[in-house]
């Protein structure tokens, strides 16, 4: 079974900087698909950034320009950097795989597999 771990989440003042990962691993086959969402107390879940099977990627129009992809495909393992942070940045920060190459644009229900989720916290 996919199993996936993130870490590097924290506290952090306004206009900081974090780098979160996630590491993937017990994949059957791939290609596959791997997205962060993030959800607050009493809100829905969002995406923030993923990149599918074929090396597309997608980002939340809000957060183009501050947060940024990249991937280890020897280690397994998806980061988002994260700059410029801000108070309404603060959410659980969740990692999502998938086995399938479709899964942009992104969606919450077209992710199978998530990690256990990793707090962000921006104080002003």
């Amino acid at each position: 079974q996919v199993h996936l771990v993130e870490s590097g989440g924290g506290s952090v003042q306004a206009g900081g900087s974090l780098r979160l990962s996630c590491q993937a691993s017990d994949f059957a086959y791939s290609p596959f698909c791997m997205a962060w969402f993030r959800q607050s107390p009493g809100k829905e879940r969002e995406a923030v950034a993923g990149v599918d099977g074929l090396g597309g990627t997608s980002y939340a129009d809000s957060l183009k320009g501050r947060f940024t992809l990249s991937k280890d495909d020897v280690k397994n393992t998806l980061y988002l950097q994260m700059s410029n942070l801000q108070p309404d940045d603060t959410a659980m920060y969740y990692c999502a795989a998938d086995l399938g190459s479709w899964c942009l644009p992104l969606r919450a229900d077209r992710f199978e597999h998530w990690g256990q989720g990793t707090q962000v916290t921006v104080s002003s």
